[in-house]
């Protein structure tokens, strides 16, 4: 038996690649990315492998906040282009396969959105509901401040008006009421805006905020908060039947799990999928301690997603590397190992850093990582300049640090502009990381190259549809710096092995339903080499230092039947 082709489901194994139009390919020599200039880099991520692309936010913005401060949800911003250039690349991407999604932000404003500007008006005016207002701050208000450098308070004096309006992340940032049924009705449109032009879902900011209403007076005006998320995953579906919705919900597992839909049910009618930020921290925890504990362990404890949903994995968000579900004894292990000095640290809580300076460089460790993120069950999700390693410039402010211009090649402004540096919206990256050594040019020609690495990664995941559709269990090995998991679906079986040590083990392990004699083919060398379980069962596999082996059992890796699913 074959698997089913469901091409409604493309996501359970599609290659997601995140970028921000500003800072990925200028193409009028403003020194601004723009969406002419990515159309002109299209052919890199067909050649990389990637079947999404997720766009951060590209609305019409003050500026204040990366772009997530939006005055018109139903615009481009101009120095980005315009509609018609955004529907050219959408037409563009989807010629080449590959589908689009984009940043739906819609937990709040910029204060100069026109809403806002006539809620602050007065307090009888059309939009003065649309979001939140108190005459003084509530004793029982909802606890945590987003950014703690920038904000000591989730509420603001509007003196025009005599109130104050609540802001869970910048004062510039007003929430919007979504106790309003009219807001409600208006994400629906802005929604259904996009799509119309082409979009195939969104990646949803900051899901617990937006159905948050703890402090609103109005709070029991809202449907419960899931059935609303339950209705906006049915209106988006009945627009176009393969759209998803990519949950940012950064909670506990047990919290998580309800944002896939009804705990009692085994369908997903909420978010399609959420990222899991529990096993990207517990990752870093392993490669810190140089143990696998961590990280399997999160994987045990991980509930499995309905059929209709799935995980979205990663090696770091887009912002930065939260780790804030970590006990302040573990955050402190991955300060000390990948961030000791405090600049590097955000938040008190995460790290405004790229991997490879991270590791110092160490490729070993690098491929680790992302062989894991090819591995790990759920839909691997890239963040721009990761395919060839890029680095962090912590010049520039915040989490700017890891928003650099992408490194095409190595000249004078990397490619990205024809512009003077100075005119680009966040300096390059320097030092050893700098586009002279690191860039898409040269490594598209060296076959021993990370970017040539992560292609192969990527072709070899689209090839084992274990991967991304099978059930998933936990192999023991004995040895305490080794995770080995096993995929399996009715039509065979990958095994995937991860020495987070810094020396060769061996390790020996029993694999179900493989005998002596039974035979096992490595999906990433060239020679399709393998491995024989000895006469007492056992499967003797080497790993070299930070190394890693995948490794089907029963099929071999050249088998002509097995194709990519979706």
């Amino acid at each position: 038996m074959r698997l089913t082709r469901t091409s409604d489901l493309w996501w359970k194994n599609a290659v997601v690649y995140c970028l921000d139009v500003e800072t990925y390919q200028d193409g009028n020599g403003d020194g601004i990315g723009d969406f002419p200039g990515l159309t002109q880099r299209i052919d890199h991520l067909v050649r990389l492998g990637v079947t999404c692309v997720w766009l951060m936010p590209f609305y019409p913005t003050r500026e204040r906040d990366d772009g997530y401060d939006i005055t018109d949800f139903y615009g481009v911003d101009p120095r980005l282009g315009t509609l018609g250039d955004f529907t050219e690349f959408v037409r563009t991407a989807k010629d080449r396969g590959i589908r689009v999604i984009a940043d739906l932000v819609v937990n709040h404003t910029s204060e100069e959105h026109p809403w806002f500007k006539d809620a602050r008006s007065g307090r009888d005016s059309a939009h003065r509901d649309w979001y939140v207002w108190q005459d003084e701050p509530p004793e029982d208000s909802p606890k945590g401040v987003v950014f703690p450098d920038a904000e000591d308070s989730l509420w603001e004096y509007d003196e025009g008006s005599g109130q104050y309006y609540l802001h869970r992340f910048y004062k510039q940032q007003p929430d919007l009421n979504v106790a309003n049924p009219e807001v409600r009705d208006e994400i629906a449109r802005i929604m259904g805006f996009w799509t119309q032009l082409g979009l195939s879902g969104f990646r949803v900011d900051a899901v617990p905020f937006l159905l948050e209403t703890d402090g609103q007076d109005d709070a029991g005006a809202l449907p419960d908060p899931h059935a609303y998320l339950a209705d906006l995953r049915a209106f988006l579906g009945r627009r176009n039947g393969e759209s998803v919705l990519l949950g940012e919900v950064n909670l506990p597992y047990g919290d998580l799990a309800r944002f896939f839909g009804d705990p009692d049910s085994d369908r997903g009618d909420e978010l399609t999928m959420c990222f899991d930020f529990v096993g990207m921290q517990q990752m870093y925890l392993s490669m810190a301690r140089e143990e696998a504990g961590p990280l399997a362990a999160s994987l045990r404890d991980r509930p499995a997603a309905p059929r209709d949903a799935h995980w979205a994995t990663f090696v770091r968000n887009h912002d930065e590397l939260t780790l804030d579900k970590l006990s302040d004894d573990e955050r402190a292990e991955v300060f000390a190992a990948f961030g000791p000095d405090k600049d590097m640290q955000l938040y008190d809580r995460g790290l405004r850093r790229r991997l490879p300076p991270m590791v110092d460089g160490d490729r070993r460790r690098i491929e680790l990582a992302y062989s894991l993120l090819f591995t790990l069950p759920g839909t691997p999700v890239l963040f721009y300049g990761e395919e060839i390693g890029m680095g962090e410039n912590l010049a520039a402010e915040g989490r700017q640090a890891v928003r650099t211009p992408m490194q095409w090649t190595p000249q004078e402004g990397a490619g990205y502009s024809t512009a003077e540096p100075d005119t680009f919206p966040n300096p390059l990256t320097d030092g050893a990381f700098a586009p002279q050594k690191v860039n898409v040019y040269e490594q598209s020609r060296d076959p021993g190259s990370l970017l040539s690495r992560i292609r192969l990664f990527v072709e070899r995941y689209r090839e084992a549809p274990e991967l991304a559709w099978g059930e998933y269990s936990l192999v023991e090995t004995g040895e305490p710096a080794v995770l080995a998991h096993l995929s399996c679906t009715p039509d065979g079986r990958v095994l995937a092995l991860h020495n987070f040590a810094g020396r060769p083990l061996t390790v020996r392990l029993r694999l179900p339903e493989t005998g002596p004699g039974g035979r096992l083919t490595d999906l990433l060398a060239e020679d399709h080499a393998g491995l024989t379980v000895s006469e007492d069962g056992l499967l003797s596999v080497e790993l070299p230092a930070y190394g890693y082996r995948w490794l089907r059992a029963g099929t071999p890796a050249d088998d002509p039947e097995r194709v990519a699913v979706g």
